[in-house]
């Protein structure tokens, strides 16, 4: 497994993804204020998810925002966006410049500690349509968010996402691959992750 972190914006040379990483996206001034912002006037939600049939609270807080009336799905969880406010369309402007896209909707993922995760999966829901644009901006902690190829199992991936960073997946990236940010017993703080999409 590839283990890779620069200081640099990185593209990474994989079969069927489109995958950039910007370790610096916001300065570490910024990220800090955009983190307790974030941390404490977001509405952040527990809701239940079920796997192989046993349902649990999920291992993470989450919120949505986004256009009116397009709610979003995954795991059977159906969630209402709130209104976008001036923070996220701060955030969701300054990332747009970079992407040339005009994201709809924003799900946050709030991780209190390492025993907070996100297990495998793709974005790859039917109402992100064909080939979704997926920008990912992290404050807080440092984690490690693991890729895989789907079929092509020797093709796997572990960025470090920093303080501020921003990673950006496009093309067939989520029909080819899956990723995750495992759970890690090492003692870190909280991290808090945006994924800026496309509903259709």
């Amino acid at each position: 497994m590839n283990t890779l972190f620069s200081k640099d914006p990185l593209h990474f040379s994989l079969p069927d993804a489109d995958i950039a990483y910007y370790p610096n996206f916001f300065d570490n001034q910024r990220s800090n204020e955009l983190f307790e912002k974030l941390k404490n006037e977001i509405p952040w939600q527990q809701d239940n998810i079920t796997v192989y049939g046993k349902t649990h609270l999920q291992p993470r807080l989450t919120a949505l925002f986004g256009n009116e009336g397009k709610p979003y799905s995954y795991s059977n969880i159906v969630m209402q966006p709130n209104a976008w406010n001036p923070l996220l369309v701060f955030i969701k402007n300054e990332i747009e410049e970079i992407c040339t896209e005009n994201f709809t909707t924003v799900l946050l993922n709030y991780y209190r500690d390492g025993k907070d995760s996100n297990g495998w999966h793709a974005d790859n829901e039917k109402e992100l349509g064909r080939n979704p644009v997926i920008a990912s901006v992290s404050f807080g902690a440092e984690r490690s968010f693991h890729l895989q190829h789907n079929t092509i199992k020797e093709q796997k991936l572990k960025i470090n996402l920093e303080h501020g960073s921003l990673l950006l997946m496009k093309g067939t990236t989520q029909h080819f691959w899956k990723h995750q940010i495992p759970k890690t017993t090492k003692e870190i703080g909280p991290r808090i992750n945006l994924t800026f999409r496309i509903i259709k």
